[in-house]
């Protein structure tokens, strides 16, 4: 197995951004809470467990440091004994969702190399540990997933931020990728809310061949139908 070229300082500033992606879960989860009557303790642990499993490298991180999961409860008490209207929460709730996107997308990214694995995988671990805890949150919630579109490109914003911090790794400037993976998801996911981007749905092309057009026309029902209506004799006023 070839050395990390992720030096010890970033080692421990990634922990550090794993801690920071943790807490803010952890309130995001605790807002939730609050507006549904769940208690989110369970798939936060899970959402940080899942970068580890598929690494494969050892027990869970979330169960071997102590910090984690006082820090899991701590942003849950916060949000509990702080009362703050749902409105409030959910101005922040962007920001906040924006924050752990670019902490784990980063975290993922620096724990891969130690273990051996290349640039594709890196970017792959790193979008799941970004989006991992919010895709389960929503199927607690009952609700399409962010991951899947139509919320302002989450798990683009994952992609490009792994995808940029992978860049930084390899071209021997960790530290940068830090600073600039954090910014990017700030900057790209708050814009793509604020704007409304995403990515585009299933396109509705018209067949051009006379044939496609022969077989829509005999599989539609809103065509078949409209054409039976009008060859329908209509029948004049007495």
């Amino acid at each position: 197995m070839s050395a990390s070229p992720i030096p010890a300082g970033i080692t421990v500033a990634t922990r550090y951004l794993d801690l920071a992606g943790v807490f803010s879960c952890a309130l995001l989860g605790g807002a939730v809470a609050r507006t549904a009557g769940l208690d989110l303790f369970g798939f936060l642990v899970v959402g940080i467990m899942i970068r580890d499993v598929l690494l494969q490298h050892g027990t869970p991180v979330a169960l071997t440091d102590y910090a984690y999961l006082p820090t899991a409860v701590a942003g849950s008490v916060v949000v509990f004994l702080i009362k703050i209207s749902e409105e409030s929460w959910s101005r922040l709730f962007t920001a906040l969702d924006a924050a752990v996107i670019g902490f784990w997308a980063i975290t993922g990214v620096n724990k891969t190399p130690a273990v051996g694995l290349g640039r594709l995988p890196a970017v792959l671990l790193g979008t799941v540990t970004a989006v991992g805890s919010g895709a389960l949150r929503d199927v607690v919630l009952g609700r399409v997933t962010a991951v899947f579109g139509g919320n302002g490109l989450y798990a683009t914003v994952a992609v490009a931020v792994a995808g940029v911090t992978v860049i930084c790794v390899y071209l021997g400037v960790p530290g940068i990728g830090v600073g600039l993976g954090v910014a990017l998801a700030l900057a790209f996911r708050l814009s793509a809310v604020r704007f409304g981007w995403n990515l585009p749905n299933s396109l509705d092309r018209q067949p051009r061949s006379k044939a496609a057009a022969m077989l829509r026309r005999r599989t539609d029902p809103a065509i078949r139908n409209g054409k039976e209506e009008q060859s329908r004799p209509r029948k004049e006023p007495s």
